[in-house]
Order: structure tokens, then sequence, then C-alpha cells
């Protein structure tokens, strides 16, 4: 009997712990299922073909563009009965990938679709009108790895300025940020130190979704696009890639793992100096060093300094290509131990550190490397030898104001930071032109646009907009501006109790350089100004190309009454003349062919012609 109900007791037992192994594992089965992401374009076909009901569709994207079982999204949109794709348009590497760091890529016919496919880098970062002819609505899938220095974000940002500009809609299918979205980490980019990012400013590593980049630009950029953010499924702030459940897909040539991925906010700071960030091994950005570093000695003085969430091993390392090409390198693999735990910036700057006291001799930076961390005052620090802890802190106060007062305002998806809520689609207004830049006694022509918070398309009066100018620098009448006296200051838009605002700088435009470069395919004629202008005018006339700014002036080592510049090995253009017509600065391009295609790239401070080299003699 008593063998019996101890039996009994047994099977009782044995089937309460299989049941809570069951439970358990339901738990964890369901855990796992609510992990699985699933990205925008999934989340666009499946819930809002709406959006594209009856509009000419334009893509955006490279080899990252895929769904979850890795078909293209060129594929999915191509193919679907209810979308109309009439063009593709590839950042740098390419729609396809194929293209190296910084190489330009052309435009041309892909040969799968038979579909236009236009370059955004290269001559041209900003999709042009005739680009844009054939469009009504841009869509934006490329997988970004979270560092302000990666190109792909700022191609979505001048796609968002052309849209602007040429009133088309913009569509982003949200992906994971593949480093998290809760760390924000390095100084929030100077206005000083722009190049290819444009008016775009952002800290080192951002902790933000494109889709949640783009919503922010529209606002604090008063852009006033018709923007639509296709949200992903599942994905959640604390997430890096490898939690997703997504199939990696190398984003370019050199981040071909996620640990490159992730490691490339920090070791990127390496370069623009005399250390290597690997490029031309199989490692890049994990393997760091220089032809002088003793690998032993460096491994060890990084492990001492305690760095959190990852560990170093000593490795030495010949590149294939790119700097130190063929020459032995002495250096470190960054090995990831704890990705949640890990500060990138802290970690590039305390390897940069730790090399450069090897041998301070051998250490330098570049001009560009303010460029590089987005700070002028770092290079400075750096060669003096500043602390790391001080270097960090110069920048945490505006760093911290920036993400409580900005960027957390425009976060789409949870856990929220403490005090942040879900953003919730608001009025977005836009002031034309983008770029407000005027001389004493000049009037440019301005107009306001928007949309409601669910995305419809405002009827805005001219009548009922209250302009205000600041600082007494000019008014607004008739929806025109009229420039009074110098200084820097906004031009400010209300209505119906929405505002915005666009910086203005009164001065005079100053040309200070005419450069020149003769590339494979185009030469490149630049006018560096003094201040970043997008009211020029460029025109065709009988071998010329007529150029003018108005209320330009010379300036400069530029001769004060006009002259000429030779350009002797260019197959399109053979001189350039330059003076002063009334109140205007003129230039004309005196050109070899009867016809030449002119692509105008948008930089800060400077107005760039590339001149192709396809047209007929």
């Amino acid at each position: 009997m008593k063998i019996k109900v101890l039996c009994l007791s047994t099977i009782a037992l044995l089937a309460v712990i299989f049941q809570q192994q069951t439970v358990h594992a339901d738990k964890e089965a369901s855990r796992k299922e609510k992990r699985i992401v699933k990205p925008g374009i999934e989340v666009l076909l499946e819930e809002h073909l709406n959006w594209l009901a009856g509009k000419r569709v334009g893509l955006i994207t490279n080899p990252t563009g895929v769904d979850r079982n890795l078909k293209s999204s060129i594929d999915l949109l191509y193919e679907h009965p209810d979308v109309n794709l009439t063009a593709l348009f590839g950042p740098e590497h390419g729609i396809r990938g194929n293209r190296e760091a910084g190489e330009y890529v052309e435009s041309y016919v892909d040969e799968k679709t038979g579909l236009p496919v236009y370059s955004l880098y290269g001559p041209t970062w900003k999709p042009t009108e005739e680009m844009l002819e054939d469009i009504d609505v841009l869509l934006f899938d490329i997988q970004d790895i979270g560092s302000n220095v990666y190109t792909y974000i700022y191609t979505l940002g001048f796609a968002m300025e052309a849209a602007a500009e040429q009133g088309k809609e913009i569509i982003v299918l949200d992906r994971p940020n593949p480093i998290g979205g809760e760390r924000v980490e390095g100084p929030l980019r100077s206005a000083d130190t722009v190049s290819f990012m444009g008016r775009f400013l952002l800290p080192v590593r951002h902790g933000l979704t494109v889709g949640e980049l783009a919503t922010m630009w529209n606002h604090e950029y008063s852009l006033g696009v018709s923007l639509k953010v296709a949200k992903m499924k599942g994905w959640k702030r604390f997430m890096h890639f490898e939690d997703t459940q997504l199939p990696w897909i190398q984003p370019s040539p050199n981040i071909p793992a996620q640990e490159t991925a992730y490691l490339y906010a920090g070791t990127e700071l390496l370069d623009d100096t005399t250390l290597t960030t690997g490029l031309g091994t199989t490692k890049p950005f994990e393997l760091v060093g220089a032809p002088w570093i003793n690998g032993n000695q460096l491994a060890e003085e990084m492990n001492d300094r305690n760095i959190d969430g990852v560990r170093f091993r000593s490795a030495y390392f010949t590149p294939m290509f790119g700097k130190y090409e063929g020459e032995r390198i002495g250096g470190v693999q960054v090995h990831i131990i704890d990705r949640q735990k890990i500060d990138l910036v802290n970690l590039g700057l305390q390897l940069l550190d730790a090399m450069r006291d090897q041998d301070p001799d051998q250490f330098m930076m570049t001009d560009k490397y303010a460029n590089l961390i987005g700070d002028p005052e770092v290079p400075a620090m750096i060669r003096n030898n500043e602390s790391i802890e001080k270097i960090i802190d110069s920048w945490q106060r505006k760093l911290m104001k920036w993400k409580l007062e900005v960027r957390n305002h425009y976060l789409l998806y949870g856990p929220y930071p403490k005090g942040a809520k879900p953003y919730k689609g608001k009025t977005v207004l836009g002031i034309l032109p983008l770029d407000l830049s005027a001389a004493i006694g000049q009037s440019i022509p301005l107009s306001l646009q928007g949309f409601d918070k669910n995305g419809e398309k405002l009827e805005i009066n001219s009548d009922d907009i209250n302009w205000k100018v600041t600082d007494g620098l000019g008014y607004v009448e008739d929806s025109q501006f009229h420039a009074l006296k110098d200084g820097v200051g906004k031009i400010i838009a209300i209505y119906q109790k929405q505002k915005s605002e666009r910086s203005i700088d009164i001065s005079a435009i100053l040309v200070q350089n005419i450069r020149f470069g003769v590339h494979d395919s185009y030469t490149r004629v630049v006018f560096d100004l003094n201040k970043t202008v997008s009211n020029y005018a460029v025109e065709e006339e009988d071998h010329r190309l007529l150029f003018s700014i108005p209320y330009g002036e010379i300036a400069g080592e530029l001769e004060k009454g006009g002259g000429s510049i030779l350009i002797g090995n260019s197959p399109v253009i053979e001189r350039i003349d330059y003076q002063i017509e009334g109140e205007n600065f003129s230039a004309e391009l005196h050109v070899k062919q009867t016809a030449v295609n002119v692509e105008t790239p948008t930089y800060a401070s400077r107005i760039v012609l590339d001149l192709q080299h396809d047209g007929e003699n």
C-alpha cells in the first residue's frame, strides 16, 4: 500500500515537473516568437499597399533591402501587381553593393528589370528634378549601422530635401539599428564639421532607426515633407541585430559581419590618422594598429584599461589594399564580450590614446579629423594629451540636452527612456527655399507647405501666414523676404498656431576661389564661398555655360576686376572667365562640346559643377 502511494506521489510529482517544463518551454518559445522582427518592406506590402495606390514609385535601396526570406525589395515591388515601380536609386556602393567606398556610382539601366538606376553618390547626392519627373513617391529601404559617418542616412536626408522641393512623398521602410537604440554617444556634430552630412547634425552614435531619423529631420529642419514610416513589427530598443532573427546582409564591402558593424562607430575614430582601422584585411574595424605598434604591449595596455564589454588580443596583419598595403602591422583585435556594456566612442578614443602613447612622433592626425568626430575642439585636445575622460566630458552637457529635448521626442519604438513618450503624428510645416541666404537689398520669394497629423496636405492661403524676421534683418511682404542689414537670424512662419523656422544669413556673398579637377568621367569646377547659397543659375548658350550668383562679390586671391582660369587637361572645358556684372557675380565656362551634361552636387559653402565627359563633340 505504501509503495502504491509512493508511486502515485512520484507520478504526480513528475507530472507537475513536466507541466512546469512545458509552461517554461512555451514561455521561451513565446519570447523567441516575439523577438522575430518583421522589416518595413513586409509591413508595407501586408498593411499599407494603399499608400502606393495609383502612384509611380521610386525605390532607394541596395543589397540590404530584403525580406526575411532574402527576397530583394526590388523584386518584391517590381513583381507586385498593385505596385508601379518606375525607377531605382543607388547610394554609395550602388544598388548591387559592388562599388568601393567613395567610388563614383554612375546612372544606368538595370538589366533585370529594365528600370533606370540613378546614382545618389558621386556628382549627384540629391535626386534632381529630371530623376523624379516620373515618380510620385520615393521609398527608402537600406540597412543603416548606427554611425553618424555612415553615408546611407544622408542619402535619405538629401532625398527628403528633394521631396520637399519637388512636392514628392517619402516612405521609409524601417529596419533595425543593429547596434541598438538605447545608447547615444559622442559629440553632437558641429555645423563647422560637415561634408557629406549637409544640414543633418548627429552624434557619433545616435541610437535611432532610419524611420526615427526621418521623422526627426522632417520636424527639426522644417522640411515639410509628406513622410510615412512603415514601422517594423517586433523590434525593441534594447535589441542588437543578432536578436532580430533577420538575415545579415553586409551593408557595404568593408562591413562583412555583424561584429564589424557593431564596432564601426568606435574604431572608425582611428581613421584620418596614421593608424589603420584594418581595411584591406578580413577583419576591418576589428583589427587596428600601425607599423610601429607592439601588439603584445598594446593588448596588455588595453586590457589593463578595463573597458566594459570588450577584450583585446595581440594581432599582426598585412593589409591587402588601402593604408599600409603590403606592410606588416602590429596591433590588436577587438573581441566583443558584452554588447550591452560597450561605450563605442570611449573604445575608439582609448585605442587612439594608447597607440599614440607608444610612439607620439609617429602619430599624426589629418585636417579632416574634426569632420570625422564632429567636434572642432577634439583634435587639439588629443594633441595636448588630454585625458579621454576630459574629452568625453567636454561634450556631455550638449549631448544630453539634444537627447532630451530633440531625439527623445521622435522615438517610434519602446521601451522608451524615462520621461519620453512614443511619437504621435503631428502637423509639420516647411519653409522654402531650404537654404536662405541673401545680401543687403536682395529679395527672395518664400513659400510655406505642410501636412497634418494624418499626412493630408494643408491647403495654405498665403494671407493666413504670419511671417516674422528676427533681429531686424529684414521683412516679409507678399511672400517676399527683403534683406535690410547684415546678420544671422531666423525667418519664422506661423500658421494656425503651428510654427516653422528657417535660419537666414544676411551678408555679402563672397566668391573666394575657383578650383577645378579632371576625373575619369567628369570635370569638377568648384566655386568656394563664404557661406552656403542655393539661388544661383546655370544656363547653356553657344559653347558656353553661363553661371551667376545674385549679389555675389569677388574675394580671396581672385582678381578683383575679374580674370580667366585656363584648364588644359579637360576634354569638356577650356577656360573660365569671371567678372562682376551689375549686382551679380558671373562666370563663363567655355566648353568644347556642343552639349554638356552638368550635375550640381550639394556641398556646404561652395557651389560645385560637374561637367560630364559624355556629351557630343
